[in-house]
């Protein structure tokens, strides 16, 4: 990436040197300084090691979403807790994550871009060491809500610093490796997970976050000073939206993380979450939209590319997000797959996407962002296409081209999002929308994973009994297998071996009825996509964005 981005300003180098000549940098401020330095001083050089480091930041805020999911059983062993208890180990991060990304830009124009990034990064190391060292279950959730809301906050600044920093070709690169690290991260966290709890143990799951977070705590304060913190801020802040704001994504991320366990409104709690997330949204989103200072900045929704690509934005976290879910789950459950088998049978998808960056970064500087998007939204489609003739025995190898066809389409779909809903919005109003544009994503993923979930409850009942009103007397297939499956268990009591025989043929079937609910899960997912292709042509063309100004922050 540093590469990358030196090399395509190489081209503006020498039209900038004179001007750098006659007007000679200024010094760096001393640490402590709060003073910004002109975006237009800084080196590409400088501007590159800034922002590769605060996408270590977000890198390991969101890998951590998904590190655990293909370790909760060793973990819900190594605290002595039930599979509902461990659940919440990943419910947790989940729920404080999706809280803080839309207050992130609100608490970067109070802190500093600079400082909140650093104390996030802090957080997130030292919460991230307490996950490792967590005594109970209940050590482990309260620490994992921590980890989430102080990691959340790094991920939608990142977006708003590279806007900040890079313009015309270098702004393709950046968008390029910030839309690689949103799809890539997530998609590796089961691989990464998975060999980590294998070769080491779960709690090196989080040790491996204590070297790159004290990096980005270090590094940070440093070369990010692009604003200065406005503590004044603080004075009459809408702090009743915040409240509002908290308990609306609180409680719907936990209906969507627990309805499909609890039957959704059977449940008397789930009930209670989902009318109090409606009301709390409705009265957060009236108030956002009459006070002068709102948290959240949802009238940037009145332009229509940042409305389409939130949309967006939502969309591919759908995908990104359920099949990250439903993969990992059908190489479990059907296969009876380990942590590190999982992660090695969905590892290339990861690895297409990365070989994917060139080809984006030479698309996106020569065709129009909206085509480039429409591809990659259709190359997902077509992924789930691939994806839904499953059958009990697909592995790696089958698995390999219709995950090579989602890395592709993630890598064409994410970056021109974040282009397309980003790049003709004013500097003065990127903090706010990029918090509001990332959560999108996020509630994408959440409403995904619960519809996917659904759908497996629900879809595997319905196939099981299709499938059992076939197994009678007269089907002859069916004979021949319980006469096959008895032989083994001979030496039985008639009545055992009948029961034993029996028993796999119910576990025959309801293996098959879970494949088949996992092909309706795909095809739901791909269905999304096909009308996402609909709306591509109504987004505007972003035309090449010109240079920060020396004075813009």
């Amino acid at each position: 990436m540093s590469a990358a981005l030196t090399a395509s300003a190489s081209t503006s180098a020498s039209t900038s040197a004179s001007t750098s000549a006659s007007t000679p940098p200024r010094a760096r401020p001393a640490f402590w300084s709060n003073d910004v330095i002109p975006i237009a001083q800084l080196s590409t050089r400088d501007k590159v090691l800034a922002f590769a480091t605060m996408c270590i930041g977000m890198f390991i805020a969101l890998l951590d979403i998904q590190i655990v999911s293909a370790s909760l059983r060793d973990i819900g062993g190594g605290l002595s807790a039930g599979a509902d208890d461990t659940t919440w180990v990943q419910t947790s991060y989940l729920i404080a994550e999706i809280i803080v990304i839309p207050l992130s830009g609100w608490l970067a124009s109070v802190m500093s871009t600079r400082w909140l990034f650093a104390a996030s990064a802090l957080g997130f190391t030292l919460t991230s060491l307490l996950c490792g060292l967590a005594w109970n279950i209940q050590s482990m959730i309260a620490f994992r809500a921590l980890q989430g809301f102080l990691g959340g906050s790094m991920i939608p600044m990142v977006f708003t610093t590279a806007f900040m920093y890079f313009d015309g070709k270098q702004r393709v690169i950046a968008a390029a490796t910030i839309g690689a690290i949103a799809s890539l991260a997530p998609t590796l966290g089961p691989v990464v997970g998975g060999w980590i709890t294998d070769m080491l143990s779960w709690q090196w799951l989080f040790y491996i976050n204590l070297l790159p977070g004290l990096v980005v705590t270090l590094v940070v304060p440093l070369m990010v000073r692009v604003d200065k913190p406005d503590l004044s801020l603080l004075k009459g802040a809408d702090y009743l939206s915040m409240v509002l704001l908290a308990v609306f994504l609180g409680c719907l991320e936990y209906t969507l993380e627990e309805g499909p366990r609890w039957n959704w409104f059977g449940d008397t709690t789930i009930a209670i979450t989902a009318w109090t997330a409606a009301l709390s949204g409705i009265a957060f989103i009236a108030r956002s939209l009459t006070v002068a200072r709102p948290i959240v900045d949802l009238r940037a929704l009145k332009d229509r590319n940042f409305a389409l690509g939130s949309l967006f934005s939502f969309i591919t976290g759908i995908g990104i997000f359920a099949t990250i879910y439903l993969t990992p789950l059908f190489l479990s459950r059907v296969r009876g797959y380990g942590a590190l088998d999982i992660g090695l049978a969905v590892f290339s998808t990861g690895v297409f996407q990365v070989m994917s960056i060139p080809l984006y970064a030479f698309l996106a500087s020569r065709f129009d962002l909206r085509w480039i998007l429409f591809a990659g939204l259709a190359l997902f489609a077509l992924s789930m296409w691939e994806f839904m003739p499953i059958t009990h025995d697909w592995g790696a190898h089958q698995l390999l081209l219709p995950q090579a066809l989602r890395g592709m389409a993630q890598q064409l779909s994410v970056p021109p999002v974040v282009t397309l809903a980003l790049g003709a919005l004013p500097p003065a109003r990127l903090k706010l929308a990029s918090g509001l544009f990332n959560l999108m994503r996020n509630l994408g993923g959440a409403i995904g994973i619960a519809a996917c979930a659904t759908v497996l409850n629900d879809r595997t009942n319905l196939h099981f009994q299709r499938l059992a009103e076939r197994l009678h007397d007269g089907n002859e297939a069916m004979s021949g297998f319980l006469a096959s499956a008895g032989a083994p268990l001979s030496s039985l009591p008639s009545g055992e071996a009948v029961t034993a025989a029996l028993r796999q043929l119910w576990s025959l079937t309801y293996r098959e009825a879970l494949t088949m609910t996992f092909s309706d899960a795909f095809l739901l997912v791909m269905l999304c996509f096909v009308a996402a292709l609909l709306l591509v042509p109504l987004l505007r063309k972003i035309a090449p964005p010109s240079a920060p100004s020396a004075d813009a922050h």
